[in-house]
Order: C-alpha cells, then structure tokens, then sequence
C-alpha cells in the first residue's frame, strides 16, 4: 500500500479507536493497491450453503463490506447497508463478508439478531488482508467492471456510501 494511502487507513482506525464516528474514505487511483486495482477475486458461500464468486457479480457496482461479529461498531454499518439494499439492491450488490473464525451457526445467528437482509458471505481475515482492510468494518466500492474504486475504513453514512457508488459507476450512470 503507498505510504499516503496507509497514513491515511491507520489515521481512520486511530479515530475509531478514539470513538470518533468516522466514514473515512482511502483511496488513490494511482495506487497499484487500491483505487483502479483489480478486486481480488473470491468464492464464498453465503447463510444458504449458496456458492457465490467475484466474477458472479461482475457488470454492477459491488459494495463489500467485511466485518466480524465481535466488531461493535459493525452492528452500526447494518442499518446503513440494509437501506442502501433496499434502495439500490437492483442496481448495486450489497455484499457483507463475516471474518468470523467461528462458524456459519454464530454469523447466521447474528445476522437474524441484527436484521441483516443483503446477502452474508462467509469469509476470512486472510481474504480482507488481501483487499487490505486494516480493520473492521472496512467498505471496498467495486466498479462495475471489478476494479477497486474506493475503501472506507469505518462506519459509512448512507449519503457517503451513494456518492462513492455514484462515482464507482461513472458519469452518466445513475443509481
């Protein structure tokens, strides 16, 4: 990750470790890492047993969210995701990845006890550290074509999250 790009991550998680409610953006298209880099490619299976991939989503813009169910302030990224998917779910996939290391039974139970109604995948740190999230929750904005287009350490407002889809998606594109 680029000197500038990594400040700016560890500058977002000290904030959040502090209290502070942040929605902090990390990006940069000339970083190699990051912003216009290919999103790492995954197959994971979602609550269901379902098996879904990158490349299954490939031509919409992706919100990734990767999270953990021992993570406090994830359960405020919920409600936030739950209306964008209500609101653009046709347009954008809304996808959230459990790091949990223990079990489709304790996501599943958390995901009814939160209300959870975009799709949960399950995954694992070892795939977060290679989109370089540097804590949870971390937002990746997929464009449609698969590149990565923005990263947003913490929790994201919802008016935040629509700009940085609106941009994912380019001028003229509409949610």
């Amino acid at each position: 990750m680029a000197p500038v790009v990594r400040v700016a991550a560890v500058g977002c998680v000290a904030l959040w470790l502090a209290g502070a409610s942040l929605g902090c953006r990390v990006e940069g298209s000339d970083d190699p890492e990051l912003g216009g880099a290919t999103a790492p490619a995954f197959k994971l299976e979602d609550l269901a047993g379902r098996s879904v991939s990158l490349d299954d989503l490939r031509g919409k813009a992706v919100v990734l969210d990767f999270w953990a169910t021992w993570c406090a302030p994830c359960v405020f990224q919920i409600p936030v995701l739950n209306a964008f998917h209500a609101q653009h779910g046709g347009r954008v996939a809304v996808i959230g990845v459990s790091v949990d290391a223990a079990g489709r039974d304790v996501v599943e139970s958390f995901a009814d006890e939160h209300g959870i109604v975009y799709p949960v995948l399950l995954g694992d740190e070892g795939l977060a550290q290679r989109y370089g999230a540097m804590g949870f929750p971390t937002l990746f904005v997929l464009r449609p074509d698969g590149q990565i287009d923005s990263a947003h350490v913490g929790v994201v407002e919802e008016s935040d999250l629509e700009a940085a889809v609106r941009a994912a998606l380019g001028p003229g594109e509409s949610l």
